[in-house]
């Protein structure tokens, strides 16, 4: 006999509502409610503790005369316009390494993944700053294949490239993508490539490159948001010197907010941060859309 199997009323209609309930709170309570209230306090002359004074768009007005942001946009931006493709070169080209089918290869992609767990902490800042100072391991490298000493802390031409290193050592993630992506091109486009008599080189621009473009434009909308947000490596290492050369939109965010108490700027200039990131990564999808047309 059929078991005829009765549910309580109204359950199977609210079911769908009470099963996304959690994410949605989750999502009003720590991203809508201060998405919206820090775009309210970048409207307000407020310092954290008296009340906050309404003076409309004046703080969006007052950064076109600050150095400081405008020294901070520049800096940003040159430093993304470095760092990001010299990640993807060292992330693929390490994902192909060890893509080699070797004895114990398992090893070497632990170790090479390693770094971006570490991450940017203290250990690995002190390691850093002690690398590149005026008797580091770099400037005794330097003189011994009888080159002149450099001056990393003091040149700001010199010191962005630091925290580009930092942040190129860290490259794990990205290899981890890249390695996935190159163990689903199947193997029988490289046989018929030899074949037809093409060499490792031609084979990786023929067939590699292409089939990794989107993977490859992945990465690069992903670490060009991260490089436009970059705070923790010019904070911890060089705290924004010398002559503010490595002072980024993240630090003017921190300074003005914990520094010198100003949080209607801070969130202004985080919207800003914001509108800067949103726009950059919409051109990257109409080129890489533009691109794709032109290929069809």
């Amino acid at each position: 006999m059929k078991k005829i199997y009765h549910n309580p009323v109204g359950v199977g209609k609210y079911t769908g509502l009470i099963l996304i309930s959690p994410f949605a709170v989750g999502f009003v309570i720590f991203i809508l409610y201060p998405f919206v209230c820090s775009f309210v306090t970048g409207l307000t002359d407020y310092d954290g503790i008296h009340q906050p004074e309404f003076t409309g768009f004046e703080n969006y007005k007052n950064m076109f005369s600050d150095s400081d942001f405008r020294k901070a946009v520049g800096v940003t931006l040159k430093y993304t316009a470095f760092f990001v493709p010299l990640k993807i070169i060292v992330s693929l080209f390490t994902a192909l390494l060890l893509s080699l089918e070797i004895k114990g290869i398992g090893i070497f992609r632990t170790a090479f993944y390693i770094p971006s767990v570490l991450g940017a902490n203290l250990a690995v800042v002190i390691m850093w700053q002690y690398l590149f100072t005026s008797d580091g391991l770099v400037n005794q490298f330097l003189e011994i294949i009888g080159l002149s000493p450099v001056s990393w802390y003091g040149n700001p031409n010199c010191s962005i490239f630091i925290i580009i290193l930092l942040r190129l050592w860290e490259f794990g993630s990205t290899m981890v993508i890249f390695l996935t992506a190159l163990k689903d091109i199947p193997k029988e486009y490289y046989d018929a490539a030899k074949v037809d008599g093409c060499g490792k080189v031609k084979s990786f621009f023929l067939i590699t490159l292409p089939l990794l473009k989107n993977v490859i434009f992945m990465n690069v909308v992903l670490q060009t948001i991260a490089g436009l947000q970059e705070f923790n490596a010019p904070y911890m290492i060089t705290d924004g010197g010398p002559l503010k050369s490595t002072y980024t939109i993240g630090m003017l965010v921190y300074d003005e907010m914990f520094v010198y108490y100003n949080a209607g700027y801070a969130n202004a200039v985080s919207w800003v941060l914001y509108v800067i990131t949103a726009v950059v990564v919409f051109i990257m999808f109409r080129v890489n859309r533009k691109f794709r047309e032109d290929l069809k």
